[in-house]
């Protein structure tokens, strides 16, 4: 990568390896060698004594995104002081820092911002007011924790008079759509969510100044003078449907006032939302008069239609409003629930690890001031997935003044602070970070003599696609004025420079032809969506084969410059998202990777519940609990763990009259068709009689080793994704049952309401060297 060419951005690199007393702010692009740049300055600041890794003074953090991440920072920073190490000429005081550097190597504070949490509170449980002995909730623990949490509450909470809860009988009131079969209880369950989620920000919802049942009355007024026109207009107009259908919902509410005697304000509010979405607001009819008796003309009525529309809009918005207020309230009863939980079985989620440590350092000044006396330097990659918490905790680690309680106010130490990001890739808002907190940060340092350092000289990709892009998004990303004092919401584009060149023999973009993007509708011979995802996976996949066993190309490999044939690990298909309409997007292309036995691995498929070998586990389970159910049973036998024929399976049930794992069989009536089905059955036998004598996750595994699923499923065309799914069920059967929940029945239920919800990740299994 260095060579003897000169780089564009050769000084930005110089600065970030020698000039080790300045706050830096480095946005480096995906391939620029960031990870470079961050791990010469680490050896920089051990080389020359700035900094040690666990001496317990002026000791360097280093803050990664991921474990993954982490470790090969890791592994890359003992190549890098091996390779110093190795120089005849070094200083032997320079020496002796490395040879010790390497000694703590392992003891070094390098690794993601919550296990570099987790560390600090297990240190300080009694300042930071926690379990000495706490262990950090995984994912799934934390879903089965808010889940019996909001399943008392909600119980609870239907037991109150309506008045007591306003918010939550308001939501309970919604019409269903029939596709949503999840209705008003899953909105609530998402809404407890988001506030436990956001829990660090306990001030109330503000409440806007609004008169709900004033504004409703006001509304339905307004949809009865429409309503009086209906009768009008021509039976055939559209215009006219339109107001036949307020009609109606003007007749749904007086009729129901005339059965209960009083107007039910919470429902109307429903039946004004699902009104709201309906089509027929723009239908328009034709013709210049709507009722010539009446001198009433279309485009009178079609204006009067649209202010209802604009007044149904916006008082809905400010119930909205009003709503979030209410609900704020409410569902603080949720929030009180899962804490409870959580402090009895000793766990803290990740949120808490932050939340946490930003009040332990906020609120107590001696912890404040030994961390800030320990902790020398405060290195961070990957800077814009930073969250506000996040850059609390490092801006108070980082303060000059250990004086100082509030982040807002704190000034970094020259120097003990760098930054490493890319704002472009700021794509995790839904994890509360966001360029416009980035932004913020970035002026800030800037204001206090922090230096911006772009790199742009881009080491991965071939000089014409690097032109491609700079083309397609340099106009687009345009950060807008720096002169204004608010965050910017948009980076600006850095072009990315070339490093090497273009291969020859080959193009480096093709555009791929959708190959029948058009109905099969007859008379309708024009391009639709459904059409072109229905056709385009098995044109990738046909490509992808083409192109890895066929098209002769090469490429070449990181860390090489010989170009070798394309293979599998050198394909990546990315996906906008990964699920549409409840689908799971990436389905149809792991067919037809499947189907052409191109080696392949998912990251972030959320089909988890859909896949074969899931299901298979599934059924198994669900056999080994109940036996009587014959369904589960004849597709555990039949499945890919024992893949016993239709035929054994028939012949055994016609002779022994049951396919039943606790039924006595006729010995003598087996042959050597049906004997497998006996033997399979006494697996399934032993293990019903033994299920809740051992641990769920053992019990898994003995079906897993009786049917020796894992030699099986290796050799599927998708074995090590497969293989990855199955062991990720045992660990969620460990994870289970370290929550105090020792039924067989339980986990096996929650298995299948986790299939019945969906949208489950499957198992990661990308590391180093896979390909």
């Amino acid at each position: 990568m260095s060579g003897t060419k000169q780089l564009v951005d050769q000084a930005a690199r110089d600065r970030i390896a020698k000039d080790l007393e300045a706050t830096l702010v480095v946005e480096a692009a995906a391939g620029t060698g960031k990870t470079t740049a961050l791990v010469d300055r680490v050896l920089a600041l051990l080389r020359t004594g700035k900094a040690t890794l666990a001496s317990g003074s002026g000791d360097l953090v280093a803050v990664t995104f991921t474990e993954k991440a982490a470790g090969e920072m890791k592994l890359r920073l003992r190549t890098e002081i091996e390779k110093a190490r190795r120089d005849k000429a070094l200083p032997e005081d320079e020496r002796a820092r490395l040879d010790h550097a390497l000694e703590q190597l392992e003891a070094a504070r390098i690794g993601t911002i919550h296990a570099f949490c987790a560390d600090l509170l297990r240190e300080r449980p009694v300042e930071a007011k926690v379990d000495p002995l706490f262990e950090v909730a995984a994912e799934d623990e934390t879903d089965r924790l808010y889940d019996e949490a909001f399943t008392r509450w909600f119980q609870e909470t239907l037991q109150r008079p309506a008045k007591e809860v306003p918010g939550v009988s308001r939501v309970l009131r919604r019409a269903t759509r029939e596709r949503d079969q999840d209705g008003p209880r899953t909105a609530l369950r998402r809404a407890g969510r988001t506030l436990l989620e956001q829990r660090d920000f306990p001030t109330p919802y503000e409440k806007p100044d609004f008169q709900r049942e004033a504004e409703i009355d006001r509304l339905v007024t307004r949809f009865r003078g429409l309503a009086e026109w209906a009768p009008k207009g021509f039976a055939d107009n559209w215009l006219t449907k339109s107001l036949r259908e307020i009609e109606r919902v003007v007749f749904e509410i007086d009729r129901r006032e005339d059965t209960t005697g009083q107007r039910d304000h919470d429902a109307i509010e429903a039946q004004l939302r699902a009104v709201q979405k309906a089509r027929w607001w723009n239908w328009k009819g034709s013709g210049t008069w709507f009722s010539k008796p009446d001198n009433l003309t279309r485009q009178q009525v079609l204006d009067v239609r649209a202010d209802v529309k604009r007044e149904l809009d916006a008082v809905l918005d400010t119930a909205d409003a009003d709503l979030a207020a209410k609900l704020f309230v409410e569902l603080q009863g949720v929030v009180r629930a899962y804490e409870d939980l959580k402090r009895s079985a000793g766990k803290l989620d990740f949120l808490d690890l932050l939340l946490v440590t930003r009040d332990l350092l906020m609120t107590n000044d001696a912890v404040r001031a030994e961390l800030q006396r320990r902790f020398g330097r405060l290195l961070v990659d990957e800077f814009q997935d930073t969250d506000p918490l996040q850059a609390d905790i490092l801006l108070l680690l980082a303060s000059d003044d250990a004086a100082v309680t509030d982040p807002a106010n704190a000034r970094v130490v020259p120097g003990k602070l760098f930054l490493v990001g890319d704002p472009k890739q700021s794509i995790y808002r839904f994890r509360r970070a966001d360029v416009s907190l980035y932004e913020g940060i970035k002026r800030r340092l800037e204001a206090d003599g922090a230096s911006v350092l772009p790199l742009q000289t881009s080491f991965r990709s071939a000089p014409s696609l690097q032109a491609f892009v700079n083309a397609a998004f340099e106009p687009l990303m345009k950060g807008g004025e720096k002169a204004t004092n608010e965050p910017r919401t948009q980076a600006d584009y850095v072009a990315l420079a070339p490093f090497r060149p273009d291969p020859v023999g080959r193009p480096t973009v093709v555009a791929l032809p959708v190959p029948r993007p058009y109905s099969d509708k007859p008379g309708y011979a024009k391009i639709v969506q459904w059409k072109i995802e229905e056709s385009l996976p098995d044109a990738v996949g046909a490509y992808v084969d083409w192109l890895v066993n066929h098209s002769g190309w090469k490429v070449t490999e990181r860390g090489s410059e010989t170009p070798v044939a394309i293979e599998s690990k050198h394909v990546c298909l990315l996906f906008k998202r990964l699920q549409s309409f409840g689908n799971d997007v990436t389905r149809p292309y792991v067919r037809a990777l499947e189907s052409r036995r191109i080696a392949h691995v998912l990251v972030g498929g959320k089909s988890f519940h859909e896949r074969e070998e899931v299901i298979a586990l599934r059924s198994a389970l669900s056999a080994i609990e109940w036996p009587d159910d014959t369904l589960s049973v004849y597709a555990t036998l039949h499945g890919p763990f024992f893949a016993l024929t239709d035929d054994a399976l028939l012949a055994f049930k016609h002779v022994q009259r049951h396919l039943h794992p606790l039924r006595k069989r006729d010995e003598a009536k087996l042959t050597e068709l049906t004997r497998p089905v006996a033997e399979a059955l006494e697996v399934l036998a032993k293990l019903h009689v033994a299920r809740n004598r051992h641990p769920i996750a053992d019990t898994i595994a003995r079906l897993l080793e009786t049917t020796r699923a894992h030699a099986g499923v290796a050799i599927w065309p998708a074995g090590e994704q497969a293989l990855g799914n199955i062991l990720r069920v045992l660990d969620m059967a460990r994870r289970f049952e370290a929550g105090n929940v020792t039924s067989f029945r339980a986990f096996v239920g929650r298995l299948e309401e986790d299939a019945a919800r969906g949208g489950v990740n499957e198992a990661p299994v990308v590391e180093e060297g896979t390909d």
